[in-house]
């Protein structure tokens, strides 16, 4: 029993922003952009594309975005990837992405603020 309440805190966890889930996370993903060949914009706004297509949770889209924001991706170059993808994903995933993205960043300065709150 008490394997299945790890289990059910880490995917709570997951869902929630947990920045120790999230760093499990990327962890899996080190070293996929030097594999990729791609520059760190384009790869980030690829996964971007990624996310939009794959109709992604709003954590996700907290993760990559803060990450794409680092590496000097603008709001102007997002909304430009959502726009090329759009014709092959269509408007349905569009607004779920733009609404998840939101979502995320609502999700994002919650957790700043409970981060806040504990120092």
């Amino acid at each position: 029993m008490a394997k299945t309440q790890t289990a059910e805190k880490k995917i709570t966890g997951l869902a929630q922003g947990d920045p120790v889930v999230l760093e499990t996370l990327t962890h899996m993903t080190e070293g996929t952009l030097e594999r990729s060949g791609l520059d760190e914009k384009t790869f980030m706004l690829v996964r971007i594309a990624a996310l939009v297509a794959s109709d992604a949770a709003p954590v996700s889209y907290l993760a990559n975005l803060g990450v794409a924001a680092e590496a000097g991706v603008t709001l102007d170059q997002v909304l430009g990837t959502m726009v090329a993808v759009a014709p092959v994903v269509g408007t349905a995933r569009i607004t779920a992405a733009a609404s998840n993205m939101t979502r995320g960043g609502v999700l994002g300065e919650r957790l700043g603020e409970l981060a806040r709150e504990t120092e």
